[in-house]
């Protein structure tokens, strides 16, 4: 079988799609002798009779159908080529990969992303949830444009501006305490209950460890909201995010445990990038549009460049 162009593929498709081959010719502005050779040398280097011209209008073989079932995936794939070659001609990136940590309040965060991603209609918003050490990996790897998570301030390589503060708050469920526990919660007075950790999502988790109490024994969750579920239910205690509690503190469905000991831990929310690399268009909107609405907000503290 000889090499058969992605023109030719591209006349018969038009052929198949339209109906005819003056209608192909029309769409792709080619001339319907144009169309007509190609489909005739796309069978001729295929071997292959690809369409049934016994009747009126042209259709489909049976080997005809099968191979235009196959040449689906190719065509696509050319026509997300051409449109991500057209979008980096006119200086737009065609996707952004942004990655969104465990410890974000998403309502807000998700809220942002979708507006910002409505005004740009070209560019793919290619989203990931990671925890723990998974967002920082997947910056560090190229893999991100943009973390919505903590980070380490004081490395140099990251450009970060303050989204919002979470404040992570000891609870257990009353339920779960099975005993009376002192005013001040020490570390060693909850040894004896089941810890609920989050799971790091790195492929090269780092070891370091949040508030994980020695020789206590865990169970280990996926994510924030199972977290709080397994609390919930008296399977274990944890710190959770304030924002996702608000509710069952009040109501009394959970118990702060917090103290001097077991005190409520503060993190920084951040936007982050890279600063070794360039920075296309859209990315560059993104991060001055989510600056202006954070202050918009109050909520910023401080940023880098």
């Amino acid at each position: 079988m000889a090499e058969f162009t992605l023109h030719d593929l591209q006349c018969f498709d038009a052929v198949i799609r339209e109906g005819s081959f003056q209608a192909a010719a029309d769409v792709l502005h080619r001339t319907h002798p144009a169309v007509f050779a190609a489909v005739a040398r796309l069978e001729r280097q295929t071997g292959l009779a690809l369409l049934d011209r016994s009747g009126y209008r042209v259709r489909l073989s049976e080997a005809g159908q099968a191979f235009y079932r196959r040449a689906q995936p190719l065509l696509r794939e050319a026509a997300g080529l051409r449109q991500h070659a057209a979008q980096w001609a006119m200086g737009e990136e065609s996707e952004l990969n942004v990655v969104v940590g465990d410890l974000c309040p998403r309502g807000l965060l998700l809220g942002l992303l979708a507006r910002f991603f409505a005004q740009c209609p070209h560019t793919r918003l290619q989203l990931h949830f990671e925890t723990v050490g998974g967002p920082m990996e997947r910056l560090k790897a190229g893999d991100a444009d943009l973390i919505l998570h903590r980070v380490d301030k004081h490395d140099a390589d990251i450009a970060w501006i303050d989204l919002c503060k979470v404040r992570l708050v000891p609870v257990a469920a009353p339920q779960m305490l099975t005993a009376s526990l002192p005013r001040v919660v020490r570390p060693a007075d909850m040894r004896g209950y089941t810890q609920c950790v989050m799971r790091d999502s790195a492929r090269q988790p780092s070891g370091e460890s949040f508030f994980v109490i020695d020789g206590a024994h865990q169970c280990t969750v996926a994510d924030q909201a199972m977290k709080k579920d397994v609390i919930l239910h008296g399977l274990g205690w944890g710190h959770l995010p304030m924002h996702l509690i608000e509710d069952e503190l009040r109501s009394g469905a959970l118990k702060s445990i917090a103290g001097r000991y077991l005190p409520v831990h503060t993190e920084d929310v951040v936007a982050a990038r890279r600063t070794d690399g360039p920075h296309g268009p859209v990315a560059n909107r993104l991060w001055a549009y989510l600056r202006q609405e954070v202050e918009g907000l109050g909520e910023v503290v401080s940023e880098t460049d």
